[in-house]
């Protein structure tokens, strides 16, 4: 361990920090993908042709406003050494939130879509401030390796958090209740494992940045203008360049996967809610096998080329999905799904690391990440939009986003990883020297 952490850090810490993904993976898999985005659109909005758009243009309005609000947030807390605190005011807003769906009653459209935005914004405020922890803890060749931690360790969170809500559901059901009656109770549940489990991050996780001084505040540039000057300087990094458009076409795709699989086993497929959450629980568990097992396969057969199996696995999936006729069918395609969705995940992110100057990582997946964030907004609206103007035609919506991997995997094919890591070794020699 002492070749992986930061001098300092115990164990301890780096479990109470991957904790935090261990507590709001739930969220994710309860609210967005599994639970309350299917009771949205058949539920809340009593399955209206606009009902899924509704639902693509709520998370996009969330993601659009951290897009434009986080790097002023980092920045606020950079300066006065305020991550925790940052971190705790997301996370307590977030918990409330998600409660607060709890008291969404079928045709409260308006008052579902504040809380999905409201709570959605402080869950990925959240998740943006822990990654800013990493460096402090792990040592910049085992960063990965620690993130794999917190990521593994989620996966663990999200299934607990559907499995005790699974068990709930059908309990219920065998009571007699519908889904008005028990998707409320899950929110609860999700809200309580999120605010419990996160507690264990704020006892034991340090603050350990330092407040800058005012004169060094004043010397540098501000957010936007230093995002500027990075997207500038990544001329000279072309691959990375090429490696961001792409990553933008796929992750739309992807993001269609995680918030959009539950409406289509449900509205499509005819899936029940209880089906539907064991359909999502073995998606996670075939997601975590797939990081694994791909994740060698990286190793012995390269970054690139792991990817573009992976875009195409998608493609295959999507095509499943959008021709399956029987449940049995579409399980197929959500088992490949989730090992792909582990896979280009991983894959992605390390070409990245791999492309840009050791002394830069953090001010270049900055770029990466709001990539990743606006592709999070042109997927689901890409899709919701297909399914309005088709008045209610997801599989047309879901064979259309088979588009956006194969995009990805065309503007994949032009990047040179050799060309791109000499690039990024001659400038980290040039700044060392």
């Amino acid at each position: 361990m002492a070749d992986v952490l930061q001098a300092g850090v115990r164990r301890r810490e780096v479990w109470a920090w991957a904790m935090y993904d261990f507590a709001n993976s739930g969220y994710t898999t309860v609210v967005i993908t599994a639970v309350f985005s299917a009771y949205f659109v058949g539920g809340v909005a009593g399955g209206a042709p606009w009902a899924t758009l509704a639902w693509t243009l709520g998370l996009s309005a969330s993601y659009a406003w951290v897009l434009f609000t986080m790097p002023f947030i980092g920045a606020w807390a950079d300066r006065h050494a305020a991550k925790k605190r940052v971190l705790m005011a997301a996370t307590l807003a977030c918990v409330l939130s998600t409660a607060a769906l709890a008291s969404v009653s079928p045709g409260e459209v308006a008052w579902a879509l504040a809380l999905l935005v409201l709570s959605n914004t402080f869950y990925t405020y959240g998740e943006s401030v822990t990654a800013a922890f990493l460096p402090e803890l792990a040592k910049p060749h085992a960063m990965g390796r620690v993130s794999g931690w917190g990521w593994g360790l989620g996966y663990v969170g999200g299934m607990l958090t559907l499995g005790l809500c699974l068990a709930y559901v059908l309990s219920a059901q065998a009571r007699g209740e519908g889904a008005a009656q028990f998707v409320p109770v899950t929110m609860l549940i999700t809200a309580a494992v999120y605010g419990l489990a996160a507690c264990v991050t704020f006892v034991w996780l340090r603050e350990r940045a330092t407040p800058v001084p005012a004169s060094t505040i004043a010397a540098r540039p501000s957010v936007w203008a230093q995002l500027r000057l990075t997207w500038r300087d990544s001329r000279d990094f072309p691959d990375y360049r090429r490696l961001l458009v792409c990553t933008v076409a796929y992750q739309a795709g992807v993001a269609v996967a995680i918030t959009l699989a539950a409406i289509y086993a449900e509205q499509v497929m005819g899936f029940q809610p209880q089906e539907t959450m064991v359909l999502i629980f073995v998606l996670n568990i075939a997601a975590f096998g797939g990081a694994l097992a791909f994740g060698h396969l990286q190793d012995r057969w390269g970054h690139q080329r792991t990817l573009g199996l992976t875009l195409l696995g998608w493609v295959v999936v999507c095509a499943v999905a959008a021709l399956a006729q029987s449940k049995a069918v579409f399980w197929v395609a959500a088992a490949l799904a989730g090992l792909c969705l582990g896979s280009s995940q991983s894959a992605g992110r390390a070409m990245a690391g791999l492309l840009v100057p050791e002394q830069r990582l953090a001010e270049f997946f900055g770029l990466w990440s709001m990539a990743v964030r606006l592709a999070s907004i042109l997927g689901p609206v890409g899709y919701g939009l297909v399914t309005w103007l088709t008045d209610g035609n997801q599989r047309l919506a879901i064979a259309a986003t088979a588009g956006l991997f194969v995009l990805g995997w065309f503007l994949l094919r032009p990047i040179d990883m050799v060309r791109g890591q000499r690039r990024a070794q001659t400038a980290a020699l040039a700044k060392a020297q």
